[in-house]
């Protein structure tokens, strides 16, 4: 009698993760295009960004609204049509309880937001723009990110 063990063929067969040098490019130019649009439509620059907090004009406020239109149509499209992600897994939106920390960190987010002029997204465009002072902008929100993580523990969550 043979008795070697064959896989289950009932179970798929694990997919790699391993992203292609093609995606990295195709991530690489649409982060471009989308710096490019930052620095076009101005949302990269100071002084709109602290015209907005002054409330001195409605541009950012209609260019914020229309990409949460968007980003809510984007992800009904997903949903209808059950678009997956790379590994092939479910795109899903799983919203995250409200808690003390959340406002506390949204007020230090805005704070940042006011003094340098830029969130996450547009520091790369004014770096990529030739605003160098836009570095120190970027070192603060890495030295955030990592104080983040290290007190992460001790935070309210």
């Amino acid at each position: 009698m043979n008795h070697e063990t064959k896989p289950d063929q009932s179970t798929p067969a694990k997919q790699s993760t391993k992203t292609s040098a093609l995606t990295y490019i195709n991530v690489l130019l649409v982060g471009a295009y989308l710096g490019f649009l930052f620095v076009k439509s101005e949302v990269a620059r100071w002084d709109r960004i602290h015209d907005m907090f002054l409330f001195r004009e409605a541009y950012m406020y209609l260019i914020i609204g229309t990409a949460i239109v968007v980003a809510m149509l984007s992800m009904f499209i997903i949903k209808r049509l059950g678009i997956t992600t790379l590994e092939g897994q479910p795109i899903q939106y799983k919203p995250k309880p409200f808690h003390s920390g959340v406002v506390i960190g949204g007020m230090l987010f805005g704070a940042g937001w006011a003094i340098t002029g830029a969130c996450p997204g547009p520091i790369y465009a004014q770096i990529g723009a030739g605003e160098w002072m836009a570095l120190c902008t970027l070192v603060g929100a890495m030295l955030g990110m990592f104080s983040y993580a290290g007190l992460k523990s001790k935070l309210p969550h």
